[in-house]
């Protein structure tokens, strides 16, 4: 197949032995195809980030739960983060033992607290009222406490999660009616956490909570774990190289404020990191067919059968995925300005708006990097369309089916006759 914007993948031997041509014919557009030596790889990174006693990177299951994935994430060595007794359920399913998973809680009801208490490791609620509902069907036993250290970061509002506007976390204005709760149920204090929000690549606003994280946990110590969160960003600006997040520097400044704060207070319990983003984003190219081109007015319209079911995050928080193109023929293609959309009948299902490329036509092949993190795992069956297939390019470079596309017996398989 001719190259005409493809030399981010081609450089990563990404699709390995194989083209996105075979791969749609295959195995069917749109298309999750992901790589297991970049997924190896970013696991690898992130474990790499501290050689602290206790250093414990929890994988953020809701970026990407595909059963897998998550297998191949075990074998790297991260434990995991859930969410939902969904969640828990593909992560024992993977392999994932009960200490090794911690439920991340959030305006749930007692019953799923009463699950959490059972099947997780740890539990972690963010409200005061939730520490009185978790003491309810568990009293007498250890939770975690999320605190909202009123710093937050992050590429869009909508994932920011610190500060005043959120709802994640307990304010220090209530830090006596949280000792108080716990207290009226017997519960132990066993860790603290926090999250600043998601895709910074300027590590400070991080660094500066954790470090009022550490001075906040002073007085509840002892204390068996400190999660610092996640939220580390990778650059999805490809072909207009955005620097990386440096994660050898931001490791040495972690571990210049924690290696002292740890000396002196005699901490030798978990610090736990909850890398989501980062460890899978990089790893997925969502392939999809030009299906019809078009001018209205000034506006070069490339339509496409990704709608934003089958990728949300532009619709949802104008995101930014770059794009590769595999074309049809090798004929020249000059560079136009062109809005690529999908096939929801919704004005803002757009993938990438004004964008220039070079000229993109029917039947061409598009790849929207970068789709490995709140891809798939955001999709939807909405106007009934069926969510797409998965298939992972494993490390001898063959492609695997990893998730089948789903299919009308899956849509109405849930209504009783």
């Amino acid at each position: 197949m001719a190259e005409i914007r493809s030399a981010y993948s081609s450089r990563l031997h990404f699709f390995g032995r194989t083209t996105p041509a075979n791969l749609a014919a295959e195995f069917g557009s749109p298309l999750y195809v992901y790589n297991e030596s970049l997924l190896r790889q970013r696991c690898r990174d992130i474990r790499a980030l501290s050689g602290l006693p206790g250093f414990t990177p929890c994988y953020s299951t809701k970026a990407n739960g595909n059963l897998h994935l998550l297998r191949i994430i075990r074998e790297e060595g991260l434990q995991a983060d859930a969410m939902s007794p969904g969640e828990v359920a593909l992560l024992r399913a993977a392999g994932f033992s009960r200490e090794e998973i911690c439920y991340v809680c959030n305006n749930v009801a007692e019953e799923e607290l009463a699950f959490a208490a059972r099947n997780a490791g740890v539990v972690s609620v963010d409200s005061v009222s939730q520490i009185e509902a978790f003491g309810r069907v568990n009293p007498g036993g250890g939770l975690m406490v999320r605190l909202n250290p009123g710093i937050g970061a992050g590429h869009h509002q909508k994932v920011v999660t610190a500060g005043k506007n959120t709802k994640f976390g307990v304010v220090p204005e209530d830090f006596e009616a949280m000792a108080a709760a716990l207290a009226r149920h017997n519960l132990t204090l066993i860790g603290l956490n926090q999250h600043v929000g998601s895709l910074f690549l300027d590590p400070a606003p991080y660094l500066d909570a954790l470090a009022w994280l550490l001075e906040a946990a002073r007085p509840f110590l002892p204390l068996r774990i400190l999660d610092f969160g996640g939220g580390f960003g990778i650059p999805y600006h490809k072909y207009d190289p955005e620097p990386r997040l440096d994660l050898a520097e931001t490791g040495r400044r972690l571990d210049a404020l924690l290696e002292p704060w740890i000396r002196e207070t005699g901490f030798s319990g978990r610090l736990i990191i909850e890398p989501g983003r980062y460890v899978v984003a990089e790893s997925a190219i969502l392939l999809g067919r030009v299906q019809a081109v078009k001018n209205n007015g000034p506006v070069r319209y490339v339509g496409t059968d990704i709608g934003f079911n089958v990728l949300v995050r532009p619709a949802m928080y104008d995101s930014f995925h770059d794009v590769e193109i595999y074309p049809a023929d090798a004929s020249p293609r000059p560079p136009l300005a062109q809005t690529i959309v999908g096939n929801i009948c919704e004005t803002g299902d757009i993938l990438a708006k004004d964008r220039l490329l070079p000229e993109i036509r029917t039947r061409d092949l598009l790849g929207l990097l970068d789709a490995g993190a709140y891809g798939y795992s955001m999709s939807s069956s909405y106007t009934q369309r069926f969510r797409p297939a998965e298939v992972l390019i494993q490390a001898d470079g063959s492609p695997r089916l990893i998730r089948r596309r789903e299919r009308e017996e899956d849509l109405l398989g849930m209504f009783p006759a």
